[in-house]
């Protein structure tokens, strides 16, 4: 399948020169910091919020509220400037990502900068997405199979689109990373400097790499981990990840054959995972402790989940206390809620960023048993198939479709990612550093999780120097994993 080409920049305008200046000429107005209500003490924190406009393309018309936090360098006489962050999801708070700055950066990342973060358009305190209760209670199984499921889920989705979209408002239709990367820089422009520097964890990975496209001239430092590959079609999306998150299975598997802090340490791992998709299947396996009927996507979902820290101990005394569980019992009716009650739901954000286009259920199939193939234990990645599913059939434009990565920026963006990362594959990163060339430089985490930054002083010191310093580790850098437990 060939790459879509990219979305232009809004109104085919560049961003303004001047320093301080914003993008398409918006002007920013003096940010006012306040402490903020919800954080938990002082040490140096300030929220504020800034009016951005709501269509880029349109930058001086309706806007909305964006929520921004501050927190400031610890050794002012040492600050390098402010480092924005982008934080995961999509949906993930940028907000509540910084009030955990001190689990989140090395104590010198906060000694020597100003650390910005920002809930993205259509998340949590920035005019979020949201939509019916009651329709988010009816989505479909997640995996489809059959021709009667598939018309029903694009049906469904349908309708979910139009329940969001007039719950959301104006917004629904500008929620894109292409538009976040100018709120960026809107926030650039307030914060009154000429360039900053950017840490970017999983899918804030994308917001880095759309900002440096379109920004190239106001990056000092960009530093991506765990990297989103935005030149996927739907194929590559689907199987790649099905084939990471079976890669950390069997990473899982062999370290349970080694180590007796595993409760199924001397058993076959993967002979009990298969007798539990098959109860699963069958409708006999049961979570211990809340009684509820787990369905093999259940099964596989939390696996995933775990392979994130990774939880490996935790997951194999879970799937240690399913062997024994008997039927149980189908998860009893909750009343229905009120028909006005909402939920979040970053809907508008990734399908505004991914063409994934499946024209019929057969098609849909295939992808499917290529899913499988790649992962026969754990059949599909939960990561990847979510959003495949829920984008279905999308009736909105996706305004920031996928494409090669094109940067020129005057200094190399950094990029680190596991070998075993079960959401953003190795390969991912290995390819985002291809269609970078000289302009990227990728460290490899020899280990496992999702996010490698603070997985050991190697990891934190070549993130560290590149950002405060801009000095690239060699070409080939390397870290070893963390200790396992035994």
């Amino acid at each position: 399948m060939a790459l879509l080409v990219p979305m232009a920049n809004p109104a085919g305008a560049a961003p303004s020169p001047a320093n301080g200046g914003g993008p398409n000429g918006w002007r920013a107005a003096p940010i006012v910091w306040n402490p903020c209500p919800q954080h938990r003490n002082d040490r140096g924190v300030r929220c504020a919020t800034i009016d951005l406009p709501i269509d880029w393309a349109r930058p001086h018309a309706a806007t909305f509220p964006l929520a921004i936090v501050k927190q400031v360098a610890t050794d002012p006489e040492t600050r390098v400037g402010p480092l924005l962050v982008g934080t995961g999801g999509p949906g993930l708070s940028g907000v509540d990502y910084v009030f955990d700055a001190d689990k989140n950066f090395s104590p010198e990342i906060r000694r020597r900068f100003d650390i910005v973060g920002f809930d993205p358009r259509g998340v949590a305190r920035s005019s979020p997405a949201v939509c019916s209760v009651s329709l988010l209670a009816q989505m479909p199984f997640p995996v489809i199979s059959n021709q009667t499921e598939y018309e029903h889920q694009i049906a469904y989705n349908q309708r979910l689109y139009d329940d969001c979209r007039a719950r959301t408002g104006p917004l629904f239709d500008h929620a894109d990373t292409l538009s976040v990367a100018y709120d960026m820089d809107a926030i650039r422009a307030a914060l009154g400097v000429r360039q900053i520097s950017y840490h970017g964890v999983s899918y804030g990975t994308l917001i880095g790499q759309v900002y440096a496209e379109n920004f190239p001239h106001r990056v000092r430092a960009l530093a991506l981990d765990s990297v989103m590959d935005h030149s996927l079609s739907t194929e590559p999306f689907l199987v790649d990840q099905a084939a990471a998150v079976e890669d950390s299975f069997d990473e899982f598997a062999a370290w349970c054959e080694r180590s007796e802090a595993c409760a199924l340490h001397g058993q076959s791992v993967g002979a009990v995972f298969d007798d539990l998709m098959r109860r699963a299947e069958t409708g006999t396996l049961t979570d211990a402790a809340s009684g509820r009927r787990l369905t093999w996507f259940d099964l596989s979902k939390e696996a995933f989940d775990k392979f994130y820290d990774p939880d490996w101990s935790g997951l194999a005394s879970w799937l240690d206390s399913l062997g024994t569980s008997g039927p149980g019992m189908t998860t009893p009716a909750t009343p229905a809620p009120a028909t006005d009650e909402v939920a979040e739901l970053p809907l508008p954000v990734v399908c505004g960023d991914w063409s994934l286009p499946i024209d019929s259920y057969p098609q849909m199939a295939r992808y499917l048993d290529k899913s499988r193939a790649a992962a026969p234990r754990l059949r599909i990645s939960a990561g990847a198939i979510a959003p495949t599913m829920v984008c279905l059939g999308w009736k909105g434009k996706v305004n920031n479709p996928q494409h090669r990565l094109r940067v020129n920026t005057s200094v190399p963006l950094l990029l680190i990612n596991a070998q075993h990362d079960p959401a953003t594959p190795y390969n991912w990163a290995r390819n985002v550093a291809d269609q970078l060339g000289a302009r990227g430089r990728l460290v490899t985490y020899q280990g496992w999780g999702h996010a490698a930054y603070l997985r050991t002083t190697c990891t934190a010191s070549y993130v560290d120097r590149y950002l405060i310093d801009r000095k690239l580790p060699p070409i080939g850098a390397v870290c070893r994993a963390a200790a396992l437990p035994q």
